[in-house]
């Protein structure tokens, strides 16, 4: 049904976090622009977003993609636990890795019974902590900070506060990756916090938002190197940004069909030929989160960690 493409290791498992005590984090959105401040009761956002979760989480399941669902702990509160893969991450060859967080209440995400559980039912042949950047100030903010070409060897990365280049090049060099870097900034010129609100790689793909890259040549580099590793790209503008259109994660479900989660809100703001080239590689599946993108300032990609270890 889709075209034959570069082999991208797709994940068929998923990692998702229940909320306990989602709500506005004032601390992320210091430098998280997408962040916007509700006219809600703290229990009311919570419950919306609980909502919104478990609707997601039917929705995939309904597409026969296999997710684990943890459970977040009301205490202390962590308002942004919805979103695991920014500070954990797996890899294929058995590595789990735990990155340096920006902001200190989400420090507290990391939670020894969540590895415990992921290690119940998974073979994790190596861990690599790089929290101890935290203390110097340095951050990786995992698959939000990088989006990995895992087939080339490749992370692209948009620098931030959240994504310090020392970090992201001693992760590159210990994981024999090469560090693809750029500048992109959001429609009022403020650096974006995460490289997955403006890049989504697929198997044969990739959505980028071009617009955000402003030096000539860093876009050029981004987009030679997309085109010779035989991914066509999609370009969406800023606009469409700014609506999570490039917080898309391509993942294959328990009969290898390959699916491309989104937000609602990304798929309505996308055209009717973005859509189609879309469709060329993946089952669209658009999924309704707005009280989540509009209070925490991510989409369904940022609430989803791949797991692509080996079952138990």
């Amino acid at each position: 049904m889709f075209p034959e493409t570069n082999k991208l290791p797709l994940a068929s498992t998923i990692l998702m976090v229940s909320p306990a005590a989602f709500g506005f984090n004032a601390e992320t959105a210091a430098n998280n622009y997408f962040q916007t401040k509700p006219a809600l009761s703290k229990e009311e956002i919570q419950q919306r977003a609980l909502v919104e979760f478990d609707n997601m989480v039917q929705s995939l399941r309904s597409h026969d993609i296999d997710v684990l669902v943890i459970e977040d702990t009301k205490e202390p509160p962590k308002p942004d636990a919805i979103f695991p893969n920014n500070w954990l991450s797996t890899s294929p060859g058995g590595k789990l890795n735990i990155f340096p967080m920006y902001a200190p209440s989400r420090r507290m995400e990391k939670r020894e019974e969540i590895l415990q559980e992921i290690g119940k039912h998974f073979i994790i042949q190596d861990v690599q902590d790089w929290s101890e950047y935290e203390v110097e100030g340095r951050f990786l903010e995992g698959t939000g900070s990088m989006v990995i070409d895992y087939e080339n060897s490749m992370i692209y990365a948009c620098i931030s506060e959240r994504t310090s280049l020392p970090v992201l090049e001693k992760y590159a060099a210990t994981n024999h990756f090469q560090a693809i870097v750029f500048l992109a900034t959001d429609k009022n010129g403020m650096p974006i916090y995460h490289t997955n609100v403006m890049m989504a790689l697929g198997e044969g793909f990739c959505v980028l938002c071009e617009e955000s890259i402003e030096e000539e040549w860093e876009l050029i580099a981004v987009r030679q190197l997309l085109e010779s590793t035989n991914h066509t790209i999609i370009p969406i503008t800023r606009v469409q940004m700014h609506c999570f259109a490039g917080n898309m994660l391509q993942v294959k479900n328990k009969k290898g069909d390959k699916i491309l989660v989104m937000s609602k809100a990304a798929f309505d703001s996308l055209r009717k030929e973005q859509k189609e080239m879309l469709e060329a590689y993946s089952t669209l599946l658009p999924i309704a989160v707005p009280t989540i993108e509009e209070v925490e300032g991510g989409s369904v990609r940022c609430m989803i960690a791949e797991i692509f270890l080996q079952k138990q």
